[in-house]
């Protein structure tokens, strides 16, 4: 063999070398994870949906992303954060409804959450928003494995004073309360951009969460951000809360350009959702010493039925998307994912393939990345006065009495989305089947529940 052969061999084998190496880097790098979580955004509140609300960031994760069509997640937002980051419905710890006032109800210790879990597989992470999860610095994100965070501990605040309803503080960081000026919105997102630019460590894969307190009241939007609505929405009120929306979707769009300006883009999974289903409208008389006004109308569910606290679709199926530029295809994902799945999938992403066994929910990275089928799969949820159960294509609730026996609905929800058709008296073996699913289930939660107000 001469020596030009020699040379063309060595040099192809070294190739083949070097791009075995990076396909199987390719395979194993763990990508950073940015969630966004509106709060109170309904079905019909998002571009993408048909809204009137213009969300032209969030409509561009859909177009490039995959749209999650049946998520689901609890009546109300304690709940839904809680289910995020113990990867089991939350009725498990007793909490089937919003942390509130001076309560002093938080997150189990001992459980394993989910930045703690990240920490395993030398993830940093950080949580900017909305907690809901304890009102003291003490059982703040800290507690429970976030490194840094930074927001609000209650689960609703003045937009500028930063004060809960009862004007308690809820403005911190790092478990100390702060003082400082400025919209909510925008003092999260610049905390957000601050951390990826400057504070984490670039050595390590992150998880940052960013919870805003939008669209949630009380709203308290600059004009410029309902100028856009003056002629669309006729109800103030509702132009309000498309203002709220607007502006969020906005600071989202500040974040993706940053992300695309350090190079992150590329190997960040940018997850958006929200907590739950929109409220339909707020009576203000005893919160902030009345200083705001009430909304007749908030959020737009449409055409699921019903609003925040039920069990019906209009509370518990909420938009969902997950984008991550050049490894995610763009199309609509049917399959039904619980907000318990999140944990295990996100853990798996992070190489993490040994989940505690406390954790109820599946890795359904296989069904978002290759829009594979899930089959048997039962989604349970517990609110105030109702709990549900759901196996495609059927759904039962539950509507518990204090002085009367329950009631029970059954529904098609593959045929009947808007629930408009209890089926339970044709169905009455199904129906069976899934009383039976559905008390045992309930079994297993915690004896003792929250059944504070909503807030």
């Amino acid at each position: 063999m001469n020596t030009k052969m020699q040379l063309l061999l060595m040099l192809s084998f070294c190739f083949s070398v070097l791009y075995s190496q990076k396909s199987k880097n390719d395979l194993t790098e763990k990508p950073n994870i940015i969630l966004i979580i509106a709060d109170d955004a309904g079905w019909n509140d998002v571009g993408y949906h048909g809204s009137e609300i213009k969300t032209p960031n969030i409509d561009f994760l859909a177009k490039n992303g995959v749209e999650l069509d049946r998520f689901y997640v609890n009546p109300t937002c304690s709940p839904s954060r809680a289910s995020l980051f113990t990867g089991k419905p939350a009725s498990r710890m007793g909490i089937v409804a919003p942390i509130s006032d001076k309560s002093q109800l938080k997150l189990p210790d001992s459980i394993p959450t989910l930045p703690k879990l990240l920490h395993q597989n030398n993830y940093q992470t950080a949580l900017i928003g909305k907690w809901h999860l304890g009102l003291q610095p003490s059982s703040g994100p800290k507690a429970y494995g976030f490194d840094y965070s930074y927001g609000f501990l209650h689960g609703q605040l003045d937009q500028y004073t930063h004060l809960y309803k009862n004007g308690d503080k809820s403005w911190y960081r790092n478990g100390e309360f702060i003082e400082e000026k400025g919209h909510v919105t925008d003092l999260l997102t610049n905390e957000a951009i601050k951390w990826i630019s400057e504070k984490r460590d670039p050595k390590k894969s992150f998880f940052l969460e960013v919870a805003y307190s939008a669209p949630h009241f009380p709203l308290q939007e600059e004009q410029k951000w309902k100028d856009p609505y003056m002629n669309s929405i006729k109800d103030s009120s509702r132009r309000d809360f498309a203002a709220a929306m607007s502006h969020m979707d906005h600071s989202i769009g500040i974040l993706l350009e940053k992300l695309k300006q350090l190079n992150l883009d590329k190997n960040t999974l940018v997850i958006f959702m929200s907590d739950n289903g929109a409220m339909e409208n707020w009576d203000s008389k005893n919160e902030y010493n009345g200083v705001h006004p009430s909304n007749t109308t908030l959020g737009d569910n449409t055409p699921l039925r019903d609003w925040k606290t039920s069990n019906y679709e209009g509370a518990i199926r909420v938009p969902c998307i997950f984008y991550w530029k050049d490894h995610l295809q763009q199309y609509k994902n049917d399959n039904y994912i619980s907000v318990i799945d999140l944990l295990p999938t996100i853990l798996s992403l992070a190489g993490d393939n040994d989940m505690p066994q406390s954790i109820e929910g599946k890795n359904i990275w296989s069904t978002i990345s290759e829009n594979k089928t899930i089959t048997n799969k039962e989604i349970y949820v517990r609110g105030h006065l109702q709990e549900s159960l759901i196996n495609k294509p059927w759904k039962i609730i539950r509507t518990r009495h204090a002085n009367a026996p329950a009631d029970y609905e059954l529904y098609n929800i593959e045929k009947d989305s808007q629930e408009k058709n209890n089926v339970i008296s044709e169905n009455k073996s199904i129906a069976e089947e899934m009383k039976t699913a559905l008390e045992n289930q309930f079994k297993k939660d915690a004896k003792k529940v929250n059944h504070d107000k909503i807030k």
